[in-house]
């Protein structure tokens, strides 16, 4: 589907950021981020440590539940499984969004209803990692972007500075242009993240909800035929 991993940096970059703001500093959409937190707290310099201690348990979940739901479909081609991962994640995003405007406003990061909001949230972004790894789509990470923002200078470089082989210039200028969407996206949905909770508070994951919905609608209508093509072979 095309620009489908710029949509989906959007969403990564929204929800990661507005758990980090609405959470004490919570990273939902990759764990690195957490255990670098949870060393900070270690030395007593941050709070919710618990609550990034489980998130981690919480994005294997998301992993594992995403897994189950490929290997539910046996021997169907894994691009078919795109819908119902979309439908698990865009659950799970409701969940964190119901949650989070059952717990707001937040001011312990202690308390059950805040960790379960974050807990929801790392089990939605665990199910959107995973989920290029099993269908086996095509395309460039979107829910981490130090990789991107390398291979994009990288490239940059070789297109720019007269690479001696002409095919590997061209190569390097179509990556970019795969590379730069999804990282724009990511900002644009940081900035998007933190703005609209300061206005809409947990409501603002109404946003990236709609996001992956419409992504399922849309790998959705696009499945039958695959799924006939592979079926044909």
């Amino acid at each position: 589907m095309k620009h489908e991993d710029t949509v989906l940096a959007v969403v990564a970059g929204f929800v990661d950021t507005l758990g980090f703001v609405a959470l004490f500093g919570l990273f939902t959409a990759h764990v690195t981020g957490n255990f670098v937190l949870i060393g900070a707290e270690a030395a007593g310099l941050g709070q919710g440590v618990l609550m990034k201690l489980l998130a981690f348990p919480a994005f294997i979940a998301g992993v594992a539940l995403s897994s189950a739901v490929v290997r539910a479909r046996g021997g169907k081609p894994p691009a078919t499984a795109a819908r119902p991962l979309y439908a698990l994640q865009a659950v799970l995003l409701a969940g964190f969004l119901v949650a989070g405007l059952y717990a707001a406003p937040v001011r312990d990061a202690q308390a059950p209803a805040a960790i379960l909001c974050g807990l929801l949230g790392a089990v939605a972004m665990g199910v959107q990692n995973a989920h290029a790894r099993l269908v086996g789509r095509p395309g460039v990470p979107n829910t981490v972007m130090t990789g991107n923002v390398t291979q994009a200078v990288l490239d940059t470089l070789d297109a720019l500075l007269s690479h001696p082989d002409a095919a590997a210039r061209r190569i390097a200028r179509e990556r970019l242009m795969r590379t730069l969407g999804p990282l724009a996206g990511f900002g644009i949905g940081a900035i998007a993240g933190a703005t609209t909770y300061v206005r809409l508070s947990f409501g603002a994951l109404a946003l990236p909800l709609a996001l992956i919905v419409w992504l399922a609608f849309r790998s959705g209508a696009g499945a039958p035929a695959t799924e006939s093509r592979d079926a044909a072979r």
